[in-house]
């Protein structure tokens, strides 16, 4: 039950396409707005009318209400590589040296993608108006923890490198399981029913915030919102994938699970109480569909994966440029062209992006 290599840049694929596609849909306006740091019972009421009541633009309003869902399958691999990179490997690192690179790295990627935004932003019409430290919470990956984030975080989908660089010291300092650890307190015995309950402290603790209100919001900008489906990424990463399953799991035992998964997606998304779980649906339909893909398509999504960091830097700056076309009303076209410019741009910033990194 491992992830190949190749099966988790096809996972990382899908979810970016997802993720750059809610992020130009959803700012137009005849579309189904997400609950994502909300819960809008009139936004689910949408969706569910849109599906029993389809048109031509059923598609846009779909991805533009689940396309966000993207961004727990990236934290999911997140969670997966970080055990096989630390602790199944037994790679060795002080906290200081694990955060400061992955930190680094997470700088490198933003500035690149977020000063080229800043000179295309201020030349074309709608320029956003910059306060000092939303530029410096931006810089410093940390304006998640503003008191307004949704206000501070611009562009919008940046809100992910302050969300990753809280998973990555949390991880390292409570949960990281290796050499002179604070995780080794743990009875072995425990460590299960320990990341299981944490992580439903966590997913529970939702239900007491009003579900529209601005402390849910800033709840699930940060640590909080994203932290049950790391531990229980890293609960399997530690336990299932390491187990060796007496049988092997079929294609069709995998589409199954993948239609599953995609019917109670829509169904939680219906009632504050349920919608809470649906990430976790989200990251287990997302790897079946993957084990279940014909080789031509799972190359297709991994070369995606293989881009996706570009895409998710580059793709604000396309936006900004091409979404007059739907705006106009022709959004098939625009987003069409929205897909190809932004792949193309993804190209060249990978390239950048390497070229910054190697600066010391």
């Amino acid at each position: 039950m491992t992830i190949s290599r190749e099966q988790s840049s096809a996972m990382r694929g899908i979810a970016i396409l997802g993720i750059v596609l809610h992020n130009y849909l959803h700012w137009l306006r005849p579309m189904v707005k997400e609950n994502e740091y909300h819960f809008s019972q009139h936004n689910a009421d949408r969706m569910v009318f849109e599906l029993v009541s389809p048109n031509i633009d059923t598609w846009a309003n779909m991805i533009s209400f689940f396309g966000h869902y993207g961004v727990p399958v990236f934290v999911f691999l997140s969670a997966y590589g970080l055990v096989m990179k630390y602790e199944k490997s037994l790679t060795r690192n002080s906290p200081w040296s694990f955060f400061s690179s992955h930190y680094r790295k997470l700088f490198f990627m933003m500035i690149v993608g977020y000063s080229a935004f800043l000179l295309i932003d201020n030349i074309t019409p709608g320029a956003r108006h910059y306060t000092f430290w939303n530029v410096i919470g931006q810089l410093g990956m940390f304006s998640n923890l503003y008191e307004n984030p949704d206000r501070a975080i611009w562009p919008g989908p940046y809100w992910y490198f302050g969300l990753m660089v809280q998973i990555y010291l949390v991880y390292r300092l409570f949960f990281y399981k290796g050499e002179k650890s604070m995780w080794n307190i743990i009875p072995r015995k425990w460590e299960n029913g320990v990341l299981i309950s944490v992580a439903a402290f966590f997913l529970l603790l939702q239900l007491l915030i009003p579900p529209m209100s601005e402390a849910l919001e800033w709840y699930r900008y940060n640590i909080f919102g994203s932290l049950p489906v790391f531990l229980l990424s890293v609960l399997f990463a530690r336990k299932v994938s390491a187990a060796r399953a007496p049988w092997k799991i079929s294609k069709p035992t995998h589409l199954a699970v993948t239609i599953i998964s995609c019917v109670l997606t829509i169904y939680f998304s219906t009632m504050f109480v349920t919608w809470i779980f649906v990430p976790f649906l989200i990251c287990i339909g997302t790897y079946c569909f993957v084990k279940c893909l014909p080789e031509v398509l799972l190359k297709g999504f991994s070369w995606v994966g293989t881009i996706s960091a570009a895409m998710f830097v580059c793709h604000p700056i396309t936006r900004k440029i091409i979404i007059p076309i739907s705006h106009r009303g022709d959004i098939l076209t625009g987003t069409l062209i929205y897909l190809i410019t932004t792949i193309m741009l993804s190209i060249l910033f990978k390239h950048l992006i390497e070229a910054v990194m190697k600066q010391k």
